[in-house]
């Protein structure tokens, strides 16, 4: 299995966190399990080989390109055959300010792009299916957003900042520390952050947090308690309670390195 991302231009790099490949081909009569988590950015993906059904989660059929919301539970999709796929992890303000459409609108959602965005989604599906590479896909995708970037310039809401610095954070800030900030009563941030982040300021971080532990897999020499309290977690009974809730799994299964849909993980590079 190969896995590897890839960063976005400079110019694309305030909506893009980056693109990223995966590719696969499962052993004579195996299949490919693969898990998604709790996450707090939206990804277009396009399914250039292979197609993978749905068996936990919204039914997605022959989904070849689409747009992957900001999640608040874990999903999984099965393959029996090689399989490719490439796609852009998006900052979550760029669905509303790339796509057009309000990020809480696609929260645990997962439209097809020509649904979502009409001829221009059925071109761009078009032009990523044909290229000859991934350097190619990469290329067209970027180009794609590059021109969304600069037909919809417009003066950047504080918002945007707020949720950024939820995400370099790690989660760990004081929500009503961070409205008083942007000069917003608690409400007014709260509807403001949902429109642009998908989820309230709360959940937000939560499932920001846990994404922070979730990446410190393969660091085999610290125990859970050690994981947890680097990830601003309370104590371990928390940390459990919503790495279950995030991913279905039990933190010590998935950082014993044998949990469903972690190959990926293990291929990266």
């Amino acid at each position: 299995m190969i896995y590897y991302q890839v960063s976005p231009p400079a110019a694309l790099a305030k909506y893009v966190r980056f693109f990223w490949v995966l590719e696969g081909e499962p052993g004579p009569g195996d299949s490919y399990i693969h898990r998604s988590m709790a996450d707090g950015s939206a990804e277009m993906i396009f399914h250039y080989k292979g197609m993978f059904d749905t068996l936990t989660g919204p039914a997605t059929p022959n989904l070849r390109s689409g747009v992957d919301g900001q999640a608040s539970t874990f999903r999984r999709y099965q393959v029996y055959e090689s399989f490719g796929i490439v796609g852009a992890y998006l900052y979550p303000f760029a669905v509303p300010a790339l796509l057009g459409h309000s990020a809480a609108a696609l929260s645990n959602q997962m439209p097809d792009l020509y649904s979502l965005l009409g001829l221009p989604g059925k071109e761009l599906e078009e032009q990523v299916m044909l290229a000859e590479n991934n350097t190619d896909r990469i290329s067209i995708l970027s180009a794609f957003l590059m021109k969304r970037v600069i037909k919809n310039q417009r003066p950047e809401p504080g918002i945007f900042s707020a949720i950024s610095y939820i995400i370099q954070s790690r989660g760990m800030v004081d929500v009503n520390t961070l409205s008083g900030q942007y000069y917003l009563s608690t409400r007014q941030f709260e509807r403001n952050f949902k429109e642009f982040a998908g989820f309230s300021p709360k959940l937000y971080s939560r499932i920001i947090r846990f994404q922070s532990a979730i990446e410190q897999y393969g660091q085999t020499g610290k125990s859970l308690t050690e994981i947890a309290y680097d990830c601003g977690y309370y104590d371990q009974s928390h940390f459990i309670h919503d790495f279950k809730e995030f991913s279905g799994l039990h933190p010590r299964h998935y950082f014993g390195g044998k949990a469903e849909g972690t190959s990926w993980k293990d291929a990266e590079r």
